[in-house]
């Protein structure tokens, strides 16, 4: 019995206000997999009890299954009592109590999907969340049923690493001479958890004592040959468990932990109990095969797996609709150990600039949601910024509100109180509102309103009294009457304009009216106000302020965002000045810009400077200039960027000297800082002259594949023709790794002097690049339809994402359904631009699609 008789697939709806619990207990699961790459072979063995009463039909999920026997209690059940519709099995008339037998067959080598059970370079890999599960075995694909899983694995010699969740209970050869290995994970969990790898792996091992004085066995299995790339990700471990113990006080709880790299994913990694599945891209590493932020990049998601162990295993999700309570959470959690590990200041700059970078784009947009959706056709469309960024900025506001001390008594009562369970996000606010007695009803409009709320301030000094008006609005194209007021912590300070002397101390307002006003004494001062420190709430603000005021925040200002913020805006202004039809002075610029790199106090953090001596992203300027011309701003922010080198040509000399490192290559904080803005002066200086001779010498010189990579890619935009073709060939002749590979195919896609349309067409034809493989097609696909502007914002550039989405739809959904995102966008931009995106949606509007990719294709085109 197959799949093929089920009815044609209409997309189905599915709404948290239907939710109803499941109506029977998994008391336990055994599963036996005889490996095939073809034809593998998943018996399951389940134990149900029933209950609700009123409930005699069994319901299962399960895609692309072959079904060779079903029983319960050891009687096959008759054709008559099954019935399939979708991806759903029902089962007539069973007992209150039951055995559940099933054995199916499915071919990992054909699943290009990479959901359910798959090869991954000749590996046996899963990736389960949310509902690959159903590819494996029929069985209740939600994550409000947890049970223990047993786990049993055959397989042939070839394939002597044999993994899942939970602690190995034995190992033995069969009688056909293959290998069998049993797991047991004494936690129940949701299936989406599940996980088993098989291959021939090679194993770095590490311990970690926990607080309790636990002996943890920690392994990473990699290929032999990636052996020396695993020791950065096993001390992040070790660094992300001590910061939990300390923080939260959370401790591991099995025996063993371990990670797999697989260089087939579509995602960065994967949380599954006690066995984290990686993408290689996001757990190998050495300073001659990862950048700085690859380094930074491993770091954090090393941490945010390994802290999914109790926000999102330990304390699950009782359905998708609450997918933020884990992921939201444990962003946050991330978030904050890279800024106690790192810098705190850039940690968050850089968080702030991606979140409006791309979350607020996305809330503005037709895809737009709130962080709890209330409707779903496909769940994978909703692994979006905005359950992770937003979400993560929503608990963020929680912790201002409490502070420190009453949100880690909420977090241990909601551990504590939840343990074992799959719960809500309502859960998660209801422990914080317990242990601060506070109200969270008006807070949970950020849980349930989508899109970015308005901020508006208005100054106003009459006879020494400073009057501050703060105003809340609805997000752009929502009204009062679809939008409830939010609870807004809007955290200021104010300092004098000339000396920067603080006049009044940091404060936290709880804006929870349409309007409120707040006035202070100051006498002959002249105020600057600095708001939203350290982007208190996910906001958009729009707040009159002259250049000079700017220009003193950016000089004075103690909090590192709203100092970096400063510098942002006073960007805009001179972009927006140097679009056509518009009057450009550089000077007042370039004076502030001298005085932040001549100062002492700026440099003591390189990294945070650095930030702020970088121009705004595309992506934020078309938010400012709508309808946005994106070839004109490129050229805009172009030109500016050019006046700053040439206008400071002398600074960026020196302080591309002073940046210099003589040590020996770590990326510690310190160091990145200190590469980080010496290649921002590089920048510059190569745009204002050549640099053929430095940018060369860098690239064979350097220690590090962070300024190999800084100098080809600088080379092949503002280098002459013949150092940018032999440092492009010289850098692919270095890619030994996929990772070093993805950088040169990202650069050749991205850069715009080079990359044209034809330019990426033959990427993809590289012998190295594979359509299969999701991280060479957003290396190349993707690098090009988010970073190149000149080659992607033509008609031809829109029709050539078109038709890769089209390809890629087949093969893989998900990524297909991501890569179309670019496309989305169209109401952002001008009608040249627009009705040439609408064009290519519309044609794809008109193919057969993939659930995934037709539930954002529709709400596109609406």
């Amino acid at each position: 019995m197959t799949d093929s008789r089920q009815a044609a697939e209409i997309p189905k709806v599915t709404k948290l206000s239907e939710y109803k619990t499941y109506p029977y207990k998994v008391e336990s699961l055994d599963l036996v997999f005889d490996l095939a790459p073809t034809a593998t072979i998943v018996t399951q063995t389940s134990y149900f009890c029933r209950i609700d009463p009123s409930e005699t039909s069994l319901t299962l999920n399960g895609k692309n299954l072959k079904l060779m026997s079903i029983q319960i209690n050891d009687v096959e059940v008759p054709a008559e009592r099954l019935v399939y519709l979708d991806e759903i099995l029902m089962i007539r008339k069973v007992p209150e109590k039951f055995e559940l037998r099933i054995e199916t067959e499915i071919n990992p080598e054909e699943n290009t999907a990479l959901e359910g059970l798959y090869l991954s370079n000749g590996m046996f890999c899963t990736q389960c969340e949310a509902e690959g599960f159903r590819r494996i075995t029929y069985y209740p694909d939600r994550p409000d049923v947890l049970t223990i899983f047993t786990t049993t694995i055959r397989a042939e010699k070839c394939f002597p690493t044999l993994l899942s969740n939970g602690n190995e209970v034995s190992r033995r050869i069969l009688d056909d001479d293959r290998i069998e290995v049993v797991w047991s994970d004494p936690f129940p969990k949701p299936c989406y958890l599940f996980a088993l790898v098989a291959g021939d792996l090679a194993c770095k091992r590490d311990n970690f004592v926990t607080q309790s004085g636990r002996e943890i066995d920690l392994r990473v299995y990699v290929a032999e040959s990636d052996l020396n790339r695993v020791t950065f990700a096993l001390e992040s471990l070790k660094r992300a468990m001590r910061w939990d113990e300390k923080v939260y006080g959370r401790e591991y709880d099995l025996d063993i932990f371990m990670i797999v790299a697989v260089s087939h994913f579509n995602m960065g990694a994967m949380e599954n109990k006690g066995l984290n599945i990686f993408n290689s891209s996001c757990v190998l590493a050495n300073q001659n095969a990862a950048t700085d932020s690859a380094f930074q990049r491993i770091e954090a998601i090393v941490a945010h797996e390994y802290f999914h162990n109790w926000s999102g295993n330990r304390v699950t999700c009782r359905d998708w609709f609450q997918l933020s309570l884990k992921e939201g959470f444990t962003v946050f959690r991330d978030a904050e150990f890279t800024a106690d590990t790192n810098s705190r200041a850039v940690k968050r700059i850089q968080d702030v600039n991606f979140l409006r970078a791309a979350q607020f784009i996305e809330d503005a947009g037709p895809t737009s949601h709130p962080v709890q959706p209330s409707e779903y056709i496909e769940i994978s469309n909703f692994y979006t910024l905005t359950i992770y960024e937003k979400g993560a900025e929503i608990v963020r506001m929680i912790r201002t509100l409490l502070g420190d001390q009453l949100f880690r008594q909420g977090s241990d009562l909601y551990f504590n109180r939840h343990d074992g369970e799959a719960v809500t996000i309502e859960d998660f606010v209801n422990a914080m509102s317990e242990v601060s007695g506070r109200d969270f009803q008006q807070f949970m409009n950020w849980y349930r309103q989508p899109g970015t709320p308005i901020i508006k301030i208005n100054q106003e000094i009459k006879e020494g009294i400073l009057s501050i008006v703060i105003e809340q609005h609805p997000p752009k194209g929502w009204s009062t009457e679809t939008h409830k007021p939010y609870l807004v912590p809007i955290s200021y300070k104010i300092f004098e304009k000339s000396t920067g002397r603080e006049l009044i101390p940091e404060s936290l307002l709880e804006l929870t009216e349409p309007k409120t006003t707040v006035e202070y004494e100051i006498g002959q001062n002249i105020p600057v106000l600095s708001v939203l420190r350290g982007l208190s709430a996910p906001v958009k603000l729009y707040i009159d302020r002259e250049s000079e005021e700017l220009a003193a925040l950016a000089r004075f200002d103690d909090d590192g965002v709203n100092r970096w913020d400063a510098m942002q805006a006073l960007y805009v202004r001179a972009i927006k000045n140097r679009l056509p039809g518009n009057e450009w002075n550089p000077v007042e610029l370039i004076a502030t810009v001298r005085g932040l790199i001549e100062s002492e106090t700026s440099i003591q953090d390189e990294a945070c400077l650095a930030e702020m001596l970088t121009l705004p992203q595309s992506n934020v300027l078309w938010d400012e200039f709508q309808p946005a011309d994106p070839q004109a701003i490129a050229c805009a922010r172009n030109e500016v960027m050019a006046d700053l080198g040439k206008g400071l040509f002398t600074q960026w000399e020196v302080l591309f000297s002073k940046m210099q490192i003589l040590e020996e290559y770590q990326p510690i904080s310190s160091q990145i800082g200190k590469r980080s803005l010496g290649l921002c002066a590089l920048g510059y200086l190569a745009n204002a002259s050549n640099q053929d001779h430095l940018l060369e010498t860098i690239f064979h010189t350097a220690n590090n594949l962070t300024q190999r990579v800084a100098a080809y890619r600088i080379a092949r935009q503002e280098g002459s023709s013949d150092l940018s073709n032999a440092l492009s060939e010289a850098f692919l002749q270095s890619a030994l790794t996929d990772e070093v590979l993805d950088l040169w195919l990202s650069t050749e896609a991205v850069t715009e002097k080079t990359a044209t349309l034809d330019r990426v067409r033959d990427l993809t034809e590289h012998p190295r690049f594979a359509w299969t493989n999701p991280n060479r097609v957003r290396a190349v696909i993707g690098s090009f339809a988010n970073r190149n502007v000149r080659a992607f914002h033509t008609a031809e550039g829109y029709n050539f994402l078109k038709e890769c989405v089209l390809r890629l739809d087949s093969m893989n959904p998900q990524i297909a359904a991501r890569l179309v995102m670019p496309l989305t966008q169209h109401e952002r931009f001008t009608s040249k631009y627009s009705k040439a995106m609408l064009s290519a949606l519309r044609e794809l509007a008109d193919e057969d699609l993939s659930r995934d990719l037709r539930e954002i294709i529709d709400k596109s085109i609406k």
